[in-house]
């Protein structure tokens, strides 16, 4: 490699345009996912008060974002459901009517441009807030995959254009993958939430969400922050049993993981951007503390640069809007 004063990285930087020439990593609307919660109702709009720009909304203006997505050239849609009631069972996740459910329907209808994901998971909707079935304050593991795949089946049936396992149950991706085939739904392909971390950063979600466990904590189910080598495990495992792509949760903590999964599974790699790392940047940024824009932007190229290929994230609107 040539030395200075030969070499002068610095003249391709004197301007934007020498700089946008040279850039190595570029994220586009079309790399991001929005995530979007829906609550019962009709023209609601909440603000989640931990989540500035993010709302619980009705169907109605569901749809309204989806066509706003489509316009600006965001692909695709994550879907968290918020049921009118929860059970011990969590009931409301396969209901043929859910919230969810009902939501894929209109937004497919309205909308067909978007592709619809569906979260998959059981905590939105049961009563103790866990991601699956309790019995005696433990978490039932092979008990709850029957009603993940009567999850995914419902939402498959709904119109959705994939299905997101989001519960860290072993063995769910078999189970959702041989339901959905066995019923016809073959060509829906699955996005598992293959390593999801016990992380800090999740709070404002649950509130988005109302998805707060009523006792203990997920790190029963979800990752130790410690491991990564366990995290390539977990991705093969839901390789080996049918997911198309895999997702890294949370994703600016876990660069490093992101970046391993790609380079060693080559497969499709999804990262999200979750909540407590986007409403630390707001909060920084109304504080006066950073640029939180510029922030924003630089943590989503992060998350590309590292190898993913796609973004699920907050910010989609505003990044599309400011580019």
């Amino acid at each position: 490699m040539p030395r200075f004063p030969e070499y002068r990285p610095r003249r391709m930087r004197r301007s934007e345009i020498l700089r946008r020439l040279v850039r190595e990593t570029t994220v586009a609307p079309a790399d991001l996912i929005l995530p979007l919660f829906i609550v019962p109702g009709q023209k609601v709009r909440r603000e989640v008060r931990s989540m500035p720009g993010v709302y619980q909304t009705s169907i109605d203006e569901l749809v309204r974002d989806g066509a706003e997505a489509a316009e600006l050239g965001i692909p695709a849609v994550l879907l968290f459901g918020i049921p009118e009631s929860k059970d011990e069972l969590g009931s409301g996740a396969y209901a043929e009517d859910g919230i969810v459910q009902r939501a894929v329907a209109a937004l497919k209808r309205e909308v067909p441009q978007v592709l619809a994901i569906t979260d998959v998971c059981l905590c939105e909707y049961t009563s103790h807030g866990h991601c699956g079935v309790v019995r005696a304050g433990a978490v039932q593991n092979d008990e709850t995959l029957e009603l993940l795949a009567r999850q995914a089946l419902s939402h498959a049936r709904a119109g959705a254009d994939l299905v997101a396992p989001s519960d860290m149950m072993d063995g769910r991706v078999a189970a959702i993958r041989r339901t959905l085939d066995d019923e016809g739904f073959d060509q829906v392909p699955i996005l598992s939430y293959a390593a999801k971390y016990a992380s800090a950063f999740y709070g404002p979600f649950r509130e988005a969400a109302e998805s707060a466990p009523q006792f203990g904590d997920r790190r029963g189910y979800q990752m130790d922050p410690a491991n990564a080598d366990e995290a390539l495990r977990e991705v093969w495992l839901d390789i080996e049993e049918g997911a198309d792509v895999v997702m890294v949760k949370p994703a600016l903590a876990y660069l490093d993981i992101v970046r391993r999964v790609k380079d060693e599974t080559g497969y499709p790699v999804c990262a999200y951007h979750v909540s407590g790392e986007y409403a630390a940047i707001l909060a920084a940024g109304q504080l006066g503390w950073l640029d939180a824009d510029r922030a924003m932007r630089e943590a989503l190229t992060a998350i590309k640069r590292a190898g993913a290929d796609m973004i699920v994230t907050y910010w989609a609107r505003q990044f599309v809007r400011g580019a």
